[in-house]
């Protein structure tokens, strides 16, 4: 990244106590000048727990997230609620996105900090303190471009009443949300309530609707038949707004976004049958999670497991934990928990044992994780495991964007555990 850069003048940044398992020594350099040291992981001065990011995987999943939406002509907008690092997003939009998707305002603040020229908002932006901020970003750069979610009628009207008399020029982009079922998270539940919403904006002077969108991964039940169904409603949805001139002539082209980390196959699949409409459509693919990937639960759902001939996701993650207490047999404990390793979905996995004797690293045998305390992994050790007090245990996590939001300041390392980079996250 330029060094000029937003994101790049984070290496400018004093290292100090708030960023934990960075080496002591280290206290007052900056993240540049520790990063130009190229310190080894476990050699060079790190502190236990340590979480860190390879960077070759982190190069590859790019490479195949940017080379997948190229080839099903997808435009991307990674969420960047999983990693939330500006690094990260610049080499996501060097890498072809589109722009980069938000949950919440703060993290729209903190993509507009950095520079981020395209924001999707993936949630209904009801918040009037917020959408005054929103409206003077618009008026200052002619050249921001933001979108979100409007799923009711009355969030409509409290975008409305907020907007109003606060000088904005510029409408507010928004797409109709389309649920995905009963029982499932937000979005109109029905085309009748979709079209209710889209009548509400078009009586609105400070909203805009430019597309259509939704996420197939609350589909109730799902599987590929049932997810390909609700992405054809989708479809069909932006087609019938476009028949019926829903889309005003002053909008350039139609928006049409779905897509989690789970269904873009199913995704790319229905998308390539979008009918021609009355003018392009920007087929916007949402998948944050690729950008780590993990050895959990989108190691199991990743789309790549059924389109295996596309490529293959490559996990990130490695935290590094200490044994501090074999108190009894089978029982070994580390010094990382819950503060520091993702564990909402699936427990951390024992991948490697770096001996404390002669540093010789290997496979995590016999070994297992059976629960988390705030600041301790239990782990259960067969008879025949090699394990002793000072080994360094190195964990596979599940579920990235509860791994990013638990540290400030990630080692990016090679496989040779060079520390090459850091990751300076914002949550």
């Amino acid at each position: 990244m330029a060094a000029d850069s937003a994101a790049g003048r984070l290496s400018r940044e004093r290292i100090d106590h708030r960023f934990k398992a960075l080496p002591p020594d280290a206290e007052g350099l900056t993240v540049g000048e520790l990063a130009a040291e190229r310190r080894n992981l476990f050699t060079g001065g790190f502190t236990t727990p340590v979480l860190a990011l390879s960077a070759e995987a982190v190069e590859h999943n790019l490479a195949l997230m940017e080379r997948y939406a190229a080839t099903h002509g997808l435009a991307f907008a990674p969420h960047g609620k999983t990693s939330m690092s500006p690094q990260l997003f610049e080499r996501q939009l060097a890498r072809g996105a589109w722009g980069i998707t938000a949950a919440v305002p703060h993290q729209v603040r903190v993509y507009r900090a950095f520079g981020i020229q395209r924001i999707f908002l993936a949630n209904e932006l009801v918040d009037a303190a917020a959408l005054h901020w929103l409206t003077a970003q618009l008026e200052a750069d002619p050249e921001f471009h933001f979108i979100c979610y409007v799923d009711s009628v009355r969030g409509v009207a409290l975008m409305d009443e907020a907007l109003r008399g606060r000088g904005g020029r510029r409408p507010v982009d928004v797409v109709v949300e389309l649920g995905a079922g009963a029982g499932a998270r937000t979005g109109a539940r029905t085309e009748a309530d979709c079209t209710a919403v889209a009548d509400a904006v078009a009586g609105a002077r400070t909203l805009r609707l430019v597309g259509v969108a939704g996420y197939e991964g609350e589909v109730p039940q799902a599987d590929g038949e049932r997810v390909r169904a609700w992405l054809r409603r989708l479809v069909a949805l932006a087609a019938d707004f476009d028949k019926a001139g829903r889309f005003g002539a002053d909008v350039g082209e139609i928006v049409l976004s779905a897509g989690g980390s789970a269904w873009f196959d199913a995704v790319a699949d229905v998308f390539a049958e979008v009918p021609e409409l009355s003018r392009p459509v920007l087929k916007l693919l949402r998948s944050g999670a690729y950008v780590s990937h993990d050895d959990g639960h989108y190691r199991h759902l990743t789309p790549f497991n059924r389109v295996p001939e596309e490529g293959a996701l490559q996990p990130a993650f490695r935290l590094w934990a200490q044994v501090v207490s074999r108190p009894e047999p089978g029982q070994a404990f580390l010094n990382a928990g819950k503060r520091d390793a993702a564990y909402d979905l699936d427990l951390p996995e024992p991948q490697l044992v770096r001996s404390a004797r002669d540093g010789a690293i290997r496979p995590a045998t016999g070994i297992t994780v059976s629960a988390l305390s705030d600041q301790h992994t239990w782990l259960k050790v067969a008879d025949d495991a090699d394990l002793e007090v000072g080994d360094w245990v190195g964990l596979g996590l599940s579920h990235p964007c509860t791994s990013f939001d638990k540290w400030q300041l990630i080692p990016l390392t090679t496989t040779e555990a060079t520390v090459t980079d850091f990751i300076r996250t914002f949550f």
